[in-house]
């Protein structure tokens, strides 16, 4: 496969600069009203807690046409002075260019490894280029522990709303813990800090030709990190303020990619997850402190009528899935009114298990059964909704540690129907 760090116009800028202590690589596609911010972002972190280190700011494009690699050549900090305890030693340097391989973000990330790998970097990091709530420390608390600590893998810890990030709350965290024994909160959060070695470890894997490098990357990075053994930790970073979605707008795309992902990690590391049993909780870095949040509007009664439509339309895919028991359950939902609906997590917990399975016995074509998900996802998240409503934070977070504890209970269910 043709690889960036080959290319001759991005070789001959590699071996200008020869070696980089730090790699900070800002994925791009159409973000030229944001990305401004974050590079200055991630340049005031560099100067302000790394003004010994040589970095590389990395802008891997995915060919926008609004001028977003412009904005990143254009932005920078005019006076370290008002940020610096003391003067840089060496400048940021900043390469821009559009990846090459297959569209999607994990391209995008090959292409900041092998720059890292080029430029042997001792550790580096990636943040998304739409944030408008990146902060200089956040580059500090991604790069640190990599630098002084010893880490290979820095996930993000943020503050969100409570109706935001519904796919992590209500699956993805539940269902990683669950496997892999490790508490990592935010497994999907975009931002993440990692060692020069993971990197390498990471381009030499024979995934860049698959989903991984459309649309899986996240995922695979946190999973494979933690299944292979590699130092994990984690830093609270604040608030994550992006252009948050509804949880009840059509989300089977964003489902159908990150579950596939995740089921796809199930079948390569089975050997590793089916003898774990519990969960521990990681370190965690940074001072965790109280953030304003921007509300999340949701329409519940819109969400259970999609519910409801997918009862009426999917029954035989989702009694085929479950089986009788479960899809008797999921069938008394139904009769449920709005205001008195739930949605146990022991069963929710079952039905991510009962897909789980299906996926691995190819029941059907991935993308029919993990978008047959969707219904019965956002009647969950509904009941979610309709329960966390009138609840604090605080409260939230207990009622996402009882449902991870729903999934590790039952985890004996789906180790015994794996093999």
């Amino acid at each position: 496969m043709d690889t960036i760090e080959l290319r001759p116009d991005v070789q001959a800028q590699l071996q200008a600069l020869g070696r980089a202590d730090i790699v900070v690589g800002i994925p791009s596609f159409n973000n030229a009203h944001t990305i401004g911010h974050v590079v200055r972002a991630v340049q005031a972190g560099l100067a302000k807690y790394f003004p010994e280190h040589s970095a590389v700011i990395v802008n891997s494009d995915g060919g926008s046409t609004d001028g977003t690699t412009t904005v990143v050549q254009q932005s920078t900090i005019e006076d370290y002075n008002a940020i610096l305890l003391h003067h840089r030693v060496s400048p940021i340097a900043k390469l821009a260019f559009p990846y090459a391989g297959v569209p999607g973000k994990g391209s995008a990330f090959r292409a900041v490894f092998g720059i890292a790998q080029a430029l042997q970097a001792k550790a580096c990091a990636v943040v998304d280029s739409d944030l408008r709530s990146i902060t200089p420390e956040w580059i500090e608390l991604l790069l640190k522990p990599v630098l002084e600590s010893g880490f290979d893998y820095v996930a993000p810890l943020y503050h969100r709303h409570k109706f935001d990030g519904t796919i992590t709350n209500s699956i993805i965290y539940p269902l990683t813990r669950a496997l892999y024994g490790k508490r990592v909160r935010q497994p999907i959060g975009g931002d993440f800090g990692f060692s020069g070695q993971l990197a390498g470890f990471y381009l030499g894997k024979d995934v860049w030709q698959t989903d991984v490098a459309r649309f899986g990357i996240d995922i695979w990075m946190t999973t494979s990190a933690i299944a292979n053994g590699f130092k994990v930790t984690q830093s609270f970073l604040g608030a994550k303020i992006h252009d948050a979605k509804d949880p009840g707008a059509d989300l089977s795309s964003m489902l159908y990619q990150v579950v596939s992902a995740t089921f796809d990690l199930m079948e390569n590391y089975a050997p590793v997850w089916l003898p774990v049993r519990g969960s521990e909780p990681v370190p965690a870095f940074g001072f965790e402190y109280t953030v304003g949040l921007e509300h999340v509007n949701v329409h519940t009664g819109r969400m259970l009528a999609q519910f409801r439509d997918g009862l009426a339309n999917l029954h035989e895919i989702w009694r085929e899935v479950l089986g009788a028991g479960d899809f008797s359950e999921v069938q008394r939902l139904g009769a449920q009114s709005d205001a008195e609906f739930t949605f146990s997590p022991a069963l929710w917990a079952r039905v991510i298990y009962d897909y789980a399975l299906a996926f691995h016995r190819k029941q059907m074509l991935p993308t029919h059964l993990i978008k047959s998900l969707t219904p019965l996802y956002i009647g969950r998240t509904a009941a979610f909704i309709l329960t966390a409503e009138a609840m604090t934070p605080a409260e939230v977070e207990l009622e996402i540690e009882q449902l991870c504890l729903a999934f590790e209970r039952d985890k004996d269910y789906l180790a015994s129907a794996w093999t």
